[in-house]
């Protein structure tokens, strides 16, 4: 009898086990996934990427790690679903064609608009890290523009 009662939890654990796996969770281990630089035409400066993806999670969006050295930026860009920037390290700017140049830093959170054309990346002298949540419209998650110049990065 005891032998049954084992062979019958060990049954509910595997049928367990089989439901979370039938439910399509997919897990991308950590440091399985390259860490790109920044293409030089979306990139002034140093930029070290980390996509953050698993299974098919990236035909729905984009998700990076996105590591800035002091003074580099993302050229001018739109996003046609909008942007969520979440800043875990350091400081940085953040503008909107048009707008003041904003500072950003460790522990904000930035929401950008569908197809608001802007640029973000680190200040002058200080590194700055974000996740970068961009969403995926007709299959692009970004139109990439013009790089940002120095004397746009360097304005007030």
């Amino acid at each position: 009898m005891r032998n049954n009662l084992i062979a019958a939890g060990a049954s509910i654990v595997m049928m367990g086990a089989s439901a979370a796996h039938a439910q399509g969770i997919q897990i991308t281990p950590a440091g399985t996934t390259p860490t790109t630089l920044g293409a030089a035409q979306n990139f002034n400066g140093h930029v070290a990427v980390d996509i953050k993806a698993a299974g098919g999670s990236s035909q729905h969006g984009s998700v990076g790690m996105v590591d800035f050295a002091p003074g580099a930026r993302t050229a001018w860009h739109t996003h046609p679903v909008g942007q969520l920037l979440v800043v875990t390290d350091g400081q940085g700017w953040v503008q909107e064609d048009g707008g003041p140049r904003r500072e950003i830093k460790a522990g904000d959170v930035i929401w950008i608009e569908a197809g608001v054309k802007h640029w973000h990346g680190a200040a002058q002298t200080n590194g700055m890290r974000h996740l970068a949540i961009a969403y995926v419209k007709d299959g692009k998650s970004a139109d990439w523009k013009e790089l940002v110049s120095d004397e746009q990065y360097n304005a007030r």
